[in-house]
């Protein structure tokens, strides 16, 4: 199972949290990754810890003010980037176009989508992994698995129809160990989680929990 922490913009120390990632990492068989805001990109990647970008634009080098180019991201250790996530929605033609400034610049990629209508149509678009996340269940607590299991379900078949080299991955409400395995068991091969970790007193005690039935 891949594991991939989101630090949004929450006011935790990121290489605290890094580190209890990377720590974690070495004593689990799942793959855990990090990402963390794009200034914070380069102290996290310094721990050791696989470093993700939390989004890149559909841009190339040029005249681009305020837009996070992907080879920048890359430059300073990012190794993917999600694209799409709820809180940073773009059009199809630009989420396209972001997947393709990913593979420009090496990063491995994850699209986000709401429901499994715009799983496939992600699928469809060629990026490493999709990842469901009803938005109304984003930081609820509650997660998709268990408020609506057959949305991972659906999703799993849609991106299987388009492209079954296309991973899929469950988010939304994912806090503890349990709801890691329940998404396993309806075929998502890794889940993206953020305030269960980012905002817990323990960092390291919150993923050992994650981690430890799988």
């Amino acid at each position: 199972m891949f594991v991939l922490v989101n630090l949004k913009t929450y006011p935790c120390d990121p290489v605290t949290v890094a580190e209890a990632v990377r720590d974690v990492n070495d004593t689990t068989d799942a793959r855990l990754a990090v990402a963390p805001q794009a200034a914070h990109i380069d102290r996290v990647a310094e721990t050791g810890v696989e470093t993700w970008a939390q989004h890149v634009d559909p841009i190339d080098y040029g005249s681009n003010t305020g837009h996070t180019l992907a080879e920048s991201v890359a430059e300073v250790g990012a190794e993917g980037t999600l694209i799409n996530h709820s809180e940073r929605r773009l059009k199809l033609a630009d989420v396209d176009g972001a997947v393709r400034a990913a593979r420009r610049a090496d990063l491995e990629t994850v699209v986000c989508a709401n429901n499994p209508a715009q799983i496939g149509a992600a699928a469809a678009l060629g990026p490493d992994a999709v990842a469901v996340e009803p938005p109304e269940l984003i930081g609820t607590g509650t997660p998709v698995s268990q408020a609506d299991p057959e949305i991972v379900e659906d999703a799993v078949a849609a991106a299987e129809s388009v492209d079954d080299d296309v991973s899929v991955l469950c988010g939304a409400g994912i806090s503890t160990g349990e709801d890691v395995v329940a998404a396993g068991e309806l075929g998502a091969e890794g889940v993206l989680l953020a305030s269960g970790v980012a905002k817990a007193d323990d960092p390291r005690a919150a993923l050992e929990d994650l981690v430890d039935p799988l």
